[in-house]
């Protein structure tokens, strides 16, 4: 786990019958729902999930509101071209020192300050974000909140309680890999953000194999499968595209003057 957070296990639901579901006040979402929310529905999931989050523990950086700024610019700059523009997305940096990002139903992103000081440049860190964001968009956490509800026994008849999922999308967020597929994808949604976002899309895969290059991997790819390869499909992605037209974010030194008062 990235951060001390004690996680609650849902337990499989007890026989309990639709109208007292109803009745009592219970949100029911059906399987077929999970994976096709509108936005709004998604990001009041998401909410949910991110208040439950810091009720366990789960901390927001305040040391330095230019940091929390700094972030927010450059995920507002992938957002706007991703693959879903329409999602109210919320960037968040989280004092831990250990190198991990991950996200959340509803636009919601965390980045850990460890990551953020490993990273060299903007490009690098920008490569994570939009990675993140490319999850989102391609509703990989609806799709596994759905899978884990139907695996853990609580997928009824008539459906999922809201509650219950909330407590899924918490367990997704730190201890519960994503599949090679959707790692694949994401990687291939952010590559592209990035370049419509006007960012030297080396950046992503400089990241990841610096990363991977390392003694042990950290949080960040030990939780997602497969590092050595996804470098490599980055690679083949950078090979079959035209030379990055911008060099955006590559200057180091510009860097680490944003983040100074994390170092």
């Amino acid at each position: 786990m990235a951060v001390g957070i004690g996680l609650a296990t849902p337990r499989p639901s007890q026989a309990i019958g639709i109208w007292d579901l109803i009745f009592g006040g219970v949100q029911i979402i059906q399987a077929t729902q999970i994976t096709n929310m509108s936005v709004e529905q998604e990001r009041d999931l998401g909410t949910q999930i991110d208040s439950q989050l810091k009720r366990q523990g789960l901390r927001a950086y305040r040391e330095d509101a230019a940091v929390d700024n700094y972030l927010d610019g450059i995920g507002q700059r992938l957002a706007q071209p991703s693959d879903c523009p329409n999602v109210p997305f919320t960037f968040q940096v989280v004092p831990d020192d250990s190198v991990n990002a991950f996200a959340t139903a509803g636009g919601y992103v965390y980045i850990q300050t460890g990551l953020m000081r490993e990273a060299d440049n903007e490009a690098e860190l920008a490569g994570v974000v939009a990675h993140e964001i490319g999850h989102i968009c391609g509703r990989h956490g609806l799709n596994q909140m759905k899978n884990q509800a139907i695996a853990q026994g609580i997928m009824t008849a008539a459906g999922v309680r809201q509650d219950q999922l909330v407590n899924i999308g918490v367990q997704l967020a730190y201890s519960l890999p994503n599949s090679r597929g959707d790692e694949t994808n994401a990687d291939e949604r952010g590559f592209y953000n990035m370049g419509r976002a006007g960012y030297d899309q080396r950046g992503i895969r400089d990241f990841m194999q610096k990363l991977a290059s390392g003694g042990s991997p950290p949080e960040f790819l030990s939780t997602h499968p497969n590092p050595a390869n996804r470098v490599s499909h980055l690679n083949n992605l950078l090979n079959s595209s035209a030379t990055p037209s911008s060099n955006a974010g590559m200057n180091n030194n510009q860097y680490q003057a944003q983040i100074n008062s994390l170092i």
